[in-house]
């Protein structure tokens, strides 16, 4: 894989399925760089988030979590304009400047939620590049996200200023966050019908405690408009990394994992007891972290790029990278497929 002075390539399509026919095969991920979306950059399959950096995450730490995942060959960043009030974006292009690495770095940022520039009018996409491209101390940004599914605003409206961010080089390639399959199909025909800029990536929640809302509509429109799949949530928070067991550590922070919350305690149900029991045992045959495994599950999906998955410290990195080279038998993800279902 590249080293810490390579170059970002933005490359032809390839194809990223995984070979299943076999059923001795393996699912190799070894160090692949994928193409993010049908002809994007090529892209480490793990994207180190950013939502904890200005938050649980101090700027030094935040430093030391962007040096370790760089170090490992990551090159993948995902942050967005609400993050901590930007704070998460100030931080990621402060490291970017210090360490001179902007060439080498994806960045994908998200806009819609921040309480400066709410919305996707076209004022406030235009306003909330304008800002995001300051914080990240950048001209231009490599993967640019709708946040929300602004219904206030007609969809054409958003997609006519955001093609307008492309054409001038300010953004490189747009992409959907939490939106529904009919409205990545819309966003789609429209595009065509206007001559703009389509859809080139796709986030959502999706790990293996949620996978309905994926798995279906919205997967096939991804594999259909060859979308770069970037899961969101693909720990869950922790608790696919087998950071809460129980009730009382639900509270707990020592490890510096962020919190559960919301609907944490029905994790702790049968279900996700069965799903954590199933993952330490295919770690156990790994010699692996939980966490590794759970992300390794996401990337045996042939339309996945690469799970978002944060860290507050550096000592969490080599547990999410390791993913990327974990080849899980067929037996192993038929075993997380059907405890998942």
């Amino acid at each position: 894989m590249p080293g810490v002075g390579a170059t970002v390539e933005y490359s032809q399509p390839v194809s990223t399925a995984l070979p299943i026919d076999n059923p001795d095969s393996r699912f190799p991920t070894r160090g692949r760089h994928r193409v993010l979306g049908e002809a994007g950059p090529r892209v480490f399959p793990i994207a180190i988030g950013g939502n904890a950096f200005g938050w649980t995450a101090s700027e030094e730490a935040s430093y030391e979590v962007l040096d370790a995942f760089r170090g490992f060959g990551g090159n993948l960043i995902d942050t967005a304009d609400s993050y901590a009030a930007g704070r998460s974006e100030t931080i990621i292009g402060d490291w970017m400047r210090s360490r001179g690495a902007r060439a080498n770095m994806i960045v994908a940022t998200k806009i819609g939620k921040s309480e400066k520039h709410p919305g996707l009018s076209s004022d406030a996409v235009t306003a909330s590049i304008e800002a995001s491209l300051a914080r990240l101390r950048t001209d231009y940004i490599d993967v640019l996200f709708l946040h929300v599914d602004d219904d206030s605003v007609a969809l054409e409206e958003t997609l006519v200023a955001v093609d307008e961010q492309v054409r001038r080089g300010t953004v490189r390639a747009v992409g959907a966050s939490d939106h529904s399959a009919n409205r990545v199909l819309e966003a789609r025909i429209i595009a065509a019908q206007l001559g703009l800029s389509p859809f080139s990536a796709l986030q959502c929640r999706y790990n293996l405690m949620h996978r309905t809302e994926f798995e279906g509509s919205l997967e096939t429109i991804a594999e259909q408009q060859s979308l770069g799949v970037m899961p969101r949530f693909a720990l869950d928070g922790g608790f696919l990394a087998g950071n809460y067991r129980n009730k009382s550590e639900l509270n707990l922070n020592s490890t510096g994992n962020i919190v559960l919350g919301g609907d944490a305690e029905t994790h702790l149900n049968r279900r996700g007891q069965r799903i954590l029991a199933t993952i330490d045992r295919i770690a156990d045959e790994h010699d692996c972290a939980a966490a590794t495994i759970s992300l390794a599950w996401i990337l045996t999906k042939n339309t996945v790029t690469a799970p978002v998955v944060g860290a507050s410290n550096a000592s969490q990195v080599a547990d999410l990278v390791a993913a990327a080279d974990v080849a899980l038998t067929r037996q192993q993800v038929a075993a997380l497929d059907d405890v998942s279902a």
